[in-house]
């Protein structure tokens, strides 16, 4: 999955609401946004990729506000009627984690379960749905494994292979290791050390590199550590970047924090 255009192209944009300053309710758009590249795992005809989808929506089916990304998995079925998207069975998916909003988007960095957005992308027939947890996620491995989905698996220091793509990832951020989803510099780099060798084909992380370019945030001795066994593609969130793409050795860096990105060929 190696990028070969690297500016995005828009899609189509989704209202949600997210809790603003003093926790506020603000109304935003989520903007889904196309990237093609070389190959895809087999059986898939495009591969979603989001992270930070720290809102709420209601579905476009009717109904309540409910996580973001729940209702995102809602739209697969009316893209995949306009003909936007190919239909469920036939898109992966990559969660960066921190997915969770208060219910009333009236809460900023609210933490709590996010194991229905999981629930949902498997329940609308996604064959792959791999993803890390961030700092913000309530959610285990073991809780994604109950799915039953043999494609379905939450990563932390591991990794698995869909159709012929291998897929790593690093859940949570560098912090103090007494509190939930942090571990030391030390340990984040080892285990990403320990993750690219060798190279898997993606990187999911949380907490990801810095860019190469102003405004393009995050941890540069990540990015020291990935420079020289840079994956194809390292997806990451936790901050947000205006431009979402960055190059990373003889790879790039794609930024989905508060976006829905559509690979394809």
């Amino acid at each position: 999955m190696r990028l070969v255009d690297t500016r995005p192209e828009r899609l189509a944009a989704v209202p949600y609401r997210a809790a603003g300053p003093g926790g506020v309710p603000q109304s935003l758009q989520l903007g889904v946004e196309l990237l093609r590249v070389d190959e895809l795992p087999a059986g898939c005809d495009v591969v979603l990729a989001a992270g930070d989808l720290q809102g709420v929506a209601p579905s476009p089916l009717g109904g309540e506000e409910q996580l973001l990304g729940v209702a995102l998995a809602d739209y697969l079925a009316v893209w995949a009627e306009s003909g936007l998207l190919p239909p469920a069975d036939r898109i992966g998916v990559l969660l960066t984690g921190d997915l969770y909003s208060a219910p009333g988007a009236d809460r900023r960095g609210a933490s709590g379960p996010v194991l229905d957005v999981w629930l949902a992308f498997a329940a609308a027939g996604c064959p792959m749905v791999l993803g890390v947890a961030g700092n913000h996620d309530e959610v285990t491995a073991a809780q994604v494994a109950e799915l039953g989905r043999t494609g379905a698996a939450l990563l932390d220091g591991d990794r698995r292979s869909f159709g012929g793509v291998t897929v790593a990832g690093i859940s949570g951020i560098v912090g103090d290791p007494r509190r939930g989803l942090r571990r030391t510099e030390r340990d984040f780099l080892a285990l990403v050390g320990m993750l690219t060798t060798p190279r898997p084909d993606v990187l999911l992380l949380h907490e990801g590199p810095n860019g190469d370019r102003a405004g393009q945030l995050g941890r540069e001795a990540v990015r020291g550590a990935l420079q020289r066994r840079a994956p194809a593609l390292t997806l990451c969130g936790h901050v947000h970047w205006t431009e979402p793409v960055a190059a990373l050795g003889d790879g790039h860096i794609v930024n989905v924090d508060a976006r829905l990105v559509v690979f394809t060929t």
